[in-house]
């Protein structure tokens, strides 16, 4: 994994491979084994390179063509290289003896920047056109590397993160205050704006180009429908393994014998730390698999149909596989405000989730204190293995399916996965209105529906990101989808990953991979019939059946939901002082002032709860409203200059 950077003045008068020095000192926790630069005269890129591959031995970028008038810069890892290889009409001991960069630059120059047709893997590159004057920037499908950049008159920069372009005197460090609303609001993460005023990001699945006479951005993955028609269900099961066992096995490059995973009570991680076990199994190989728990002791109830400790149902997965190591990480004292400014400078971006964020710092430490360099993932896993096809009865309806959406209604009600009101809800309500969606929400579900319930953005910062919305065709009703092809594809860019999976590597020396995040096994999962995902009534059906041989059944068919960090307000309440104190920082920081409604979070902490903490009604206050709150004006402050 590396960190790249590059300017092109174009106008003369800066010294831009000193420009291009200062973005990867910058960045340098990023990229701990070594730097290099190239440069010509108006032009300079470099990498700073942490080693994690094989191959990496090799790894000298940037790489100049043979022939050719391209100059690479890259962090990827492509986890499809002997296909790469092949299609390039590389054989035998060059091609094994080749870095990803040096295949990826071949492959450019085939296919000029259609090559990311070609690629499966992580990856964020750069390569300067000497020829044609233009440079071409790209991400993977998923975001997995970030890569930025910066757009002027004068010049145009870029750098993995934003503190790389920050290095530069001429692009000062300020909040994107519209963004961050947005991030309150819980908006996607479309466009290409950062946190960060004048930072851009190049979006997932894009190939940016810039010339003098301006930048294009196109999408370089689009997906294309198409409706997979096999001969039984065993077929679709049998192709979901396959995708899988693929998936994983290519992101095991690298690994030494051990690997870390997380393993909860659900499938999608499961998945893959029980699929990386049986892949090493033959080899000796081990999966050091961590489970987050609630201390000790804990006793308090879990919200209704929530798993509060996923410990036992995590423990039965590993039994199943004898070289599954199974840590019990419990929670601690660890304030979920505790690490907000090494996170700030760790991650160039606000966190979702602090509560959540206490026990991935534990994991990430216990993966380091065990010397244990990658950690397997399902984060994915929601919108392609264990996809649980809820959208069918809409999709039935809309096909004029009568007598199939009755019969699928009547074995989900037989089978006790939903009851009635749901699979109505289901069915009817992508068709209503949403004014009368959000009135039948307050009647049956005591339930506004309203994002201002959820969230702790200023009403009036809320009133102006409305009608953006609802440009951009983004609801906020939370209405039941109608497609599910269509609602997964909108999951898959909601939020930017790139920056976390950075920031982890820098914080922990731990290289994050998620296998269900595979272009080929996402294709394949968005390809399927809803009716394979949601079989006789069943949800999941699919990943149920295909996981049986490696997950037990206790597993794959408890029907709650895992929730980590279920005593999450112990920690918060310790830290009482600290929310109290962050708000009164917050007061005096206009861009906070401006998105927060820092009156309700003070409400909210002058007015602490002393129990119930599993309703939802508080968990959507504190957990929520306030936590999230505090993270988004925490960066704020920060990236306004307030250290205080």
């Amino acid at each position: 994994m590396s960190a790249i950077a590059g300017i092109w003045d174009f106008r003369g008068g800066r010294n831009a491979a000193l420009d291009c020095a200062r973005m990867l000192s910058a960045q340098a926790i990023y990229g701990r084994h070594g730097e290099k630069r190239w440069a010509d005269g108006a032009v300079a890129l470099g990498r700073r390179l942490t080693r994690l591959l094989p191959e990496d031995v090799y790894d000298t970028q940037p790489l100049e063509g043979r022939g050719s008038p391209f100059v690479l810069v890259a962090d990827l890892r492509l986890d499809n290289r002997e296909d790469l290889a092949a299609g390039l009409g590389l054989q035998g001991e060059p091609a094994k003896t080749m870095c990803d960069a040096a295949l990826l630059l071949a492959a450019f120059e085939r296919w000029d920047d259609e090559c990311c047709d070609h690629l499966v893997g992580d990856y964020a590159f750069a390569i300067w056109d000497g020829f044609g004057h233009r440079l071409v920037l790209a991400r993977d499908m998923i975001g997995s590397r970030p890569l930025h950049y910066h757009r002027g008159e004068r010049f145009f920069a870029f750098a993995s993160m934003p503190k790389g372009l920050h290095a530069l005197a001429d692009i000062p460090r300020a909040p994107d205050e519209e963004r961050a609303a947005e991030f309150l609001a819980l908006l996607p993460e479309h466009g290409s704006r950062s946190f960060f005023q004048g930072i851009e990001r190049v979006e997932a699945g894009q190939i940016v180009t810039v010339t003098r006479a301006g930048l294009r951005a196109r999408q370089h993955w689009r997906w294309q429908r198409r409706r997979l028609s096999l001969r039984s269900p065993g077929d679709y099961v049998e192709g979901l393994r396959h995708h899988l066992d693929r998936a994983v096995r290519s992101q095991l490059r690298g690994v030494d014998g051990r690997v870390a995973a997380h393993l909860s009570a659900g499938l999608d991680s499961a998945a893959v730390a029980t699929t990386a076990a049986r892949l090493l199994a033959p080899s000796g190989g081990k999966v050091v698999a961590f489970t987050a728990a609630p201390r000790a002791g804990y006793d308090l109830p879990a919200p209704p149909h929530r798993i509060g400790d996923e410990g036992s149902l995590a423990a039965a997965t590993a039994a199943m596989h004898a070289n599954i190591e199974h840590v019990l990480i419990r929670s601690g004292e660890r304030s979920p405000l505790g690490t907000l400014d090494r996170d700030f400078f760790l991650f160039d971006r606000p966190l979702m989730n602090l509560c959540n964020y206490v026990w991935v710092h534990d994991i990430n430490e216990a993966v380091r204190a065990g010397k244990l360099s990658v950690l397997f993932t399902g984060n994915m896993g929601n919108l392609t293995i264990s996809y649980d096809g809820s959208e069918l009865l809409a999709e039935l309806l809309r096909g004029g399916q009568w007598i199939k959406w009755a019969h699928a209604v009547a074995a989900i009600v037989r089978g006790r996965h939903w009851r009635l009101r749901g699979a109505l809800a289901a069915s009817f309500a992508p068709w209503l209105p949403p004014g009368l969606w959000q009135l039948l929400c307050r009647v049956y579900y005591r339930d506004t529906r309203d994002i201002a319930r959820y969230s702790a953005i200023h009403p009036a910062r809320l009133a102006e990101l409305d009608p953006l919305s609802r440009a951009r065709g983004i609801e906020v009703t939370d209405r039941p989808p109608r497609d599910g092809v269509a609602v997964r594809l909108s999951a898959l860019g909601w939020v930017d990953p790139g920056n976390y999976h950075k920031g982890t590597l820098a914080g922990w020396g731990i290289d994050v991979r998620d296998p269900t995040a595979d272009r080929r096994l996402i294709e394949f999962c968005l390809s399927v019939p809803t009716e394979q995902f949601f079989r006789d009534g069943v949800p999941r059906a699919l990943a149920r059946a295909a996981l049986a041989d490696r997950i037990p059944p206790a597993v794959l068919n408890e029907k709650r939901r895992g929730l980590q960090a279920v005593d999450w307000h112990e920690t918060l309440t310790a830290a009482r002082p600290q929310v109290i104190d962050e708000i009164a920082r917050l007061e005096q920081t206009a861009p906070a002032a401006r998105a927060l409604d820092l009156a309700r979070l003070h409400r909210l902490a002058t007015n602490w709860p002393t129990g119930d903490w599993e309703r939802e009604d508080t968990i959507v206050q504190y957990r929520l409203a306030l936590l999230r709150g505090i993270s988004v004006g925490h960066f704020l402050r920060r990236a306004s200059g307030g250290n205080a």
